[in-house]
């Protein structure tokens, strides 16, 4: 029998994970009405702290042991608006709407409809489980990069620099671009967790240190730019490493015959009969009541 008291304290730490991702949708709700208003920078640093949300409802199920499948599909049902609707409304507001035959609204859908594809096929193939890579850009990247594209470009880099670039063309192909590589087969690195037993865990680390600190002194230059540093590191990791997989084993343009493949004669002589065993056939065993 389980005492009353621990019974009690179980069912509060199951809200934990929930109030997590309830706070994650209170936030991508919050980010459409202002991305609506025209607050486009509010908006994309609301989807900012959603990102940070979803982080954390995961890993407080698991410190917790609360995870359910509940969890999972109330996760995915909120990360398909924070990452997927929010995203897409705060790019079409922001650059898409004024812009064209009126017809952008096409791109903000299929946006959408890569996101809720790509939380689809997480929930049947990886949800979980314990995860070396994911299967498809992960939709809290994908929604941060189109998120934090308005407050980069209006950075003095971007100004000085990027002034000659057509920023609603390059916000229409960011999103074409993104919503495809959610539904793609690339393989994107999960965030090791952070130890000073192993030189990777030590660096993760140190990593997670400057990442900290950059996040809080130059944010409108941090989080485009290490969304677009984790997308552009998962194609290359995935073109070279498919590259290599498919060299031949040696090189198919030098004239050179194979040992391995030199035909031996066989000296049939040398094989002998082997002679065959004749098996004794078993004798009937007597009746039980024999004497």
């Amino acid at each position: 029998m389980t005492p009353p008291g621990r019974r009690r304290l179980q069912r509060g730490v199951i809200v934990l994970p929930s109030a997590f991702t309830l706070g994650n949708l209170f936030l991508g709700v919050w980010a459409i009405i202002s991305a609506s208003r025209g607050r486009f920078e509010e908006a994309g640093w609301l989807i900012v702290l959603a990102a940070f949300a979803d982080l954390f409802d995961g890993r407080v199920a698991r410190f917790t042991g609360t995870g359910s499948e509940f969890g999972e599909q109330l996760d995915s049902l909120v990360d398909a608006i924070s990452f997927g609707v929010a995203p897409a409304l705060i790019v079409y507001f922001a650059f898409l709407r004024d812009v064209g035959s009126g017809w952008n609204w096409i791109l903000a859908f299929l946006y959408i409809a890569a996101a809720i594809i790509r939380l689809a096929r997480f929930n049947v193939e990886q949800a979980g489980s314990a995860k070396v890579a994911f299967h498809g850009l992960p939709s809290p990247n994908a929604g941060v990069t189109m998120a934090t594209f308005y407050t980069f470009s209006q950075t003095a880099f971007a100004r000085t620099y990027l002034a000659d670039v057509n920023l609603e063309r390059a916000a229409a192909w960011m999103t074409v671009g993104v919503a495809g590589l959610m539904i793609s087969n690339v393989l994107y690195p999960v965030i090791p967790r952070f130890t000073v037993r192993t030189p990777g865990g030590r660096l993760a680390f140190a990593l997670a240190i400057g990442s900290l600190i950059a996040a809080f002194t130059v944010p409108e230059y941090f989080f485009f730019v290490m969304a677009v540093t984790y997308i552009v590191y998962g194609l290359t990791q995935t073109v070279v490493f498919g590259f290599l997989e498919r060299l031949p084993a040696r090189d198919p343009l030098a004239d050179e015959e194979d040992d391995e493949g030199e035909v031996r004669e066989l000296d049939y002589g040398e094989i002998q009969r082997r002679p065959r065993i004749r098996r004794r056939r078993r004798r009937p065993l007597p009746p039980e009541d024999a004497p």
